[in-house]
């Protein structure tokens, strides 16, 4: 590609996965952020950037199709390469998310294909288990379930609760998304029908430590 990899975000909340991706100085255009909260973080972010924002609200809209078919609607005028997912916390319609494939990536705060869905932190320390993590996987009609591209780790300890798990979490994701984004722009991680990495297709996640 002869330009930047234009990029559009969608978050509901904060937006420290956006503010990380921003930092991180990436080969790409940010052109749009859009949420589906008026007053999230995430929109302030964007706006410190210089990025342009859109929000929308679902009640003003008479059903969830709707509302998605609108705020990717606006996306798409966009013209971005890549929409990443960054804390965007609504199921999208299917019929809406199959015109993305390929397009649209996702960070997730669990080892996907464990605990999809919402409460990963939770879920994990009810579990028992000793490792928890997040996952960037390429968007697809299934929630929390197209194909996983890279993870990063993290051990639980005994003393660990929701909230030092998604602490320490955060912080890997803040590794992460961008080292994802990266090697799109770079064309190293690329969609053709399945995820393919160095032109091989991936039969397992990446780490940070191969991005």
């Amino acid at each position: 590609m002869d330009r930047p990899l234009r990029v559009a975000v969608l978050a509901s909340g904060r937006g420290s996965n956006l503010a990380a991706l921003i930092a991180a100085r990436l080969p790409v255009e940010f052109v749009l952020v859009g949420s589906d909260k008026s007053k999230a973080g995430a929109l302030q972010v964007a706006r410190d950037a210089g990025i342009p924002t859109v929000a929308m609200s679902p009640k003003d809209f008479p059903d969830r199709v709707s509302f998605d078919r609108a705020l990717f609607g606006a996306v798409a005028e966009a013209t971005p390469d890549l929409l990443v997912l960054a804390g965007y916390m609504r199921i999208i319609d299917a019929s809406v998310v199959s015109a993305w494939e390929g397009r649209a990536i996702n960070i997730h705060p669990s080892l996907l294909p464990k605990y999809q869905g919402l409460h990963t932190h939770r879920r994990c320390l009810e579990a028992g288990d000793a490792e928890h993590g997040a996952s960037v996987h390429f968007v697809t009609a299934e929630l929390d379930g197209g194909p996983v591209v890279a993870q990063a780790r993290i051990n639980v300890g005994p003393a660990d609760t929701e909230e030092t798990l998604a602490t320490r979490l955060l912080a890997e994701e803040h590794a992460l998304l961008p080292a994802v984004v990266r090697a799109i722009a770079m064309g190293r991680l690329r969609w053709d029908d399945a995820p393919l990495f160095d032109n091989h297709r991936l039969t397992s996640p990446l780490t940070l430590a191969h991005l």
